[in-house]
């Protein structure tokens, strides 16, 4: 994180401010890091979207799919572990 810290004043509603005041107490956390955390998280989910959409800018749907399948055309198939299977493949004996 960086050294250089700075302040930013905010307006929230009064129910998001609460909703915050909730969150961060359960968390047991300050409203301050709670912020931290949803800005940091938020802002790297909207630059990796960004990646994205940038990588696969001018590829048609089709197209994208299809790498996307022969790709997982390449992970060869195999047994799957009693812990790494879904509750209803646990049920049908598979």
């Amino acid at each position: 994180m960086a050294k250089n810290k700075t302040t930013l004043t905010i307006r929230v509603p009064e129910e998001l401010k609460e909703r915050i005041e909730t969150l961060s107490g359960q968390q047991g956390i300050s409203i301050n890091q709670f912020a931290m955390y949803a800005f940091t998280k938020e802002i790297g989910e909207l630059e990796t979207g960004q990646i994205f959409r940038n990588m696969t800018r001018g590829i048609d749907k089709k197209e994208l799919f299809k790498r996307v399948d022969e790709i997982f055309s390449r992970v060869p198939d195999r047994d799957v572990p009693d812990w790494d299977k879904t509750e209803e493949e646990s049920n049908d004996g598979t």
